[in-house]
């Protein structure tokens, strides 16, 4: 995919900012997290606030186990501390295998959980877990998304993460000259121009 002119990244941004409500959910689970970081139960609940909320058209066949993420979390907090403050321009090779078994992990533990879905995984929800988790480190991704950027998820999900996670730094390279100062990530801007632009056609 090509990358995005200063004008297309930032109406893009300019679009979803208009369109979209559901943000007031994004800042509540990112300030729950930062202030309960390193406490994995509380980690889990915070990461179900948005979860639940972004990915309801996944989980209204049935919730993950919260029991399930907060070991997940537990079991990778080292990782994830490591990953948090890290900016993606920082990613690299040696990043390779770290990035494929946490979003792995974090797709299993996001599993549904109960009735006629159990056991059914969520990729999106993956990558959203990441991204909260380490949100200057991790982008985000739906389908649509990720067929654009030419890593779909159905086969081999954190393989095609990977891949994506390295197109987005190219994008991040470039679109990082003209974002407006904001409070947001540079990664969830990016992932507002993607969603106005492949996920929901807001601009052409």
């Amino acid at each position: 995919m090509s990358e995005p002119t200063r004008e297309e990244f930032l109406e893009g941004v300019k679009q979803f900012e208009k369109h979209e409500r559901r943000d007031a959910m994004y800042k509540v689970a990112t300030f729950l997290l930062s202030h309960f970081w390193s406490k994995p139960s509380d980690m889990a609940d915070a990461l179900g606030v948005l979860l639940l909320t972004w990915n309801q058209a996944f989980y209204r066949y049935g919730s993950f186990d919260f029991d399930k993420l907060e070991r997940c979390i537990a079991d990778n907090l080292q990782k994830l501390n490591m990953f948090r403050n890290r900016d993606i321009s920082s990613l690299s090779r040696n990043d390779d295998d770290d990035i494929k078994d946490l979003f792995d992990k974090f797709l299993a533990a996001l599993s549904i959980n109960s009735g006629k879905k159990k056991g059914e995984k969520s990729p999106v929800s993956a990558s959203k877990a990441l991204h909260l988790l380490a949100p200057k480190f991790f982008p985000l991704w739906d389908y649509k998304i990720a067929k654009a950027y030419k890593s779909p998820y159905s086969q081999k999900p954190a393989q095609n993460y990977l891949a994506f996670c390295k197109t987005t730094k190219e994008v991040a390279d470039t679109v990082r000259r003209y974002a407006t100062p904001s409070d947001k990530t540079l990664l969830k801007m990016i992932d507002e121009y993607n969603y106005s632009k492949f996920t929901k056609g807001w601009i052409r």
